[in-house]
């Protein structure tokens, strides 16, 4: 399935802020967790990443560092959550929540509706 831009950018911040909130981690890490958590149905670019941790880390919500990597010796950006990011994760959970919970219940409803409407024979309102 396609998904939208739109939906895939505004899901973006809350499920970056809650993987870096597991531990420091760098760009690459984070697309193969969001990739892993989401059983595959999400994949992201480097191209939709970087600018997003760019601007979180100018909001305050993330901080960084190089390190080398102790694998490769190669320097690595790795991103931390401050104690903004952490309020804003926290947020951000509890809106995507009523969120997830008023569309399930609109289309649990407009479901229910239209199986009332195939069982009279009539188009739903």
């Amino acid at each position: 399935m396609n998904l939208s831009k739109d939906l895939m950018a505004a899901s973006s911040t809350p499920l970056v802020l809650g993987i870096i909130a597991e531990g420091e981690t760098y760009g690459y890490e984070i697309v193969k967790r969001v990739e892993q958590l989401s059983g595959g149905a999400l994949n992201w670019t480097d191209g939709m990443l970087y600018p997003l941790l760019h601007r979180l880390e100018q909001q305050g919500v993330l901080e960084s560092r190089w390190r080398v990597a102790s694998d490769t010796g190669r320097k690595r950006k790795y991103y931390g959550i401050t104690e903004l990011g952490r309020k804003t994760l926290h947020e951000q959970q509890q809106q995507w929540q009523v969120i997830n919970d008023a569309l399930n219940r609109i289309w649990h409803e407009m479901t229910v509706n239209l199986q009332r409407s195939d069982t009279n024979g009539c188009q739903p309102a």
